[in-house]
């Protein structure tokens, strides 16, 4: 754990939390992509923030329906209190519902047990990682939920007592996890991004070659020189003037990242990200097609086609509210 400080990247130490997290699937790029890595994006990472921050800022209506067919505002219901004051002991609402909709948006998949008094009355709803919940299924399609506490201990649930908010579904049961059904698509933003930070950590200059008239004696003479060559060249020393022998020529290769097209991959990506969350491009910074007309009607879709749903995703058949 000590050593876990003073390194980059995840804690590795006995005491971390690297063993606990979960593995992430392999991208075609060769990227392991997880709800975690891919929030390393900064694309992704801006599109959760938006639709979980936007969701959580929506105020809470709860509906009563009338006979006559109209509906009355219910101020005086325990659900009321729970989603506008306290849903539990450690959250405010926004937090709350920011969470919720992190993981359903990361996961595909938001969990709270749900606690209860003497009288069955609703008293808490208190979230679950969704990472730490598995689903078994029972005899006559029933299923229940089994959840990893951090002490260790497994919790058994019924169906009805966690409320589990779902994305789409293919069984009506799971919700599908969308980081990992666009694994390639993150996985190619990752990829990209990784290889800018490795090529301005060489000071922003590609590979070469070096040239000379001859051979090496055998292997331990060519190998003593490439070690001898990065060492020189590697680390603290790297930039500094080196002296070539045996009339050797260093020849810079003329690979750059304009002929890669290395800029252009990594905003089509940025567009790539806000088709997958469904996010208007604008709204996280990406201002290339933005006028100030399509800025106006992008918002109202967003509104429209975004939000709306995920407001709606939430209501259960024995509840009718509105957020």
């Amino acid at each position: 754990m000590f050593l876990s400080l003073f390194a980059s990247g995840p804690d590795r130490s006995p005491y971390g939390d690297f063993w606990f997290e979960p593995v992430g699937s392999r991208s075609a790029t060769g990227a392991r992509v997880s709800a975690d890595s891919a929030l390393r994006l900064t694309a992704v990472w801006a599109c959760v923030r938006i639709l979980s921050e936007t969701l959580a800022s929506m105020p809470f209506v709860m509906y009563r329906p009338l006979l006559d067919g109209g509906r009355e505002i219910v101020t005086d219901h325990p659900i009321v209190r729970l989603f506008d004051k306290a849903p539990n002991a450690m959250q405010t609402p926004f937090e709350w519902r920011e969470m919720m909709q992190a993981h359903l948006v990361l996961r595909g998949n938001a969990y709270n047990q749900i606690l209860t008094d003497r009288a069955g009355v609703i008293v808490a709803l208190q979230p679950m990682h969704p990472d730490r919940v598995k689903i078994e299924m029972l005899a006559a399609g029933e299923y229940r939920y089994r959840f990893l506490q951090p002490d260790g201990s497994d919790l058994v649930l019924s169906r009805g007592e966690v409320w589990h908010v779902r994305g789409m579904s293919f069984d009506g049961i799971l919700g599908l996890n969308p980081i990992e059904l666009a694994r390639d698509a993150v996985g190619m933003g990752l990829s990209a991004q990784d290889y800018g930070a490795r090529f301005f950590q060489n000071d922003a200059k590609p590979g070469g070659v070096i040239e000379f008239q001859g051979q090496f004696k055998d292997q331990t003479a060519r190998q003593t020189f490439i070690s001898a060559w990065q060492a020189a060249q590697g680390g603290a020393n790297r930039g500094k003037t080196v002296v070539l022998e045996r009339d050797m020529k260093y020849v810079e290769v003329g690979l750059n990242n304009s002929d890669a097209q290395f800029i252009e991959s990594r905003k089509f990506q940025v567009t790539e990200i806000a088709r997958m969350f469904r996010v208007p491009p604008h709204m996280i910074a990406d201002l290339d097609r933005s006028t100030n007309n399509n800025i106006e009607h992008q918002g109202l879709e967003f509104v429209l086609h975004t939000m709306t749903p995920w407001g709606s995703r939430p209501n259960r058949p024995n509840l009718s509210s509105s957020t």
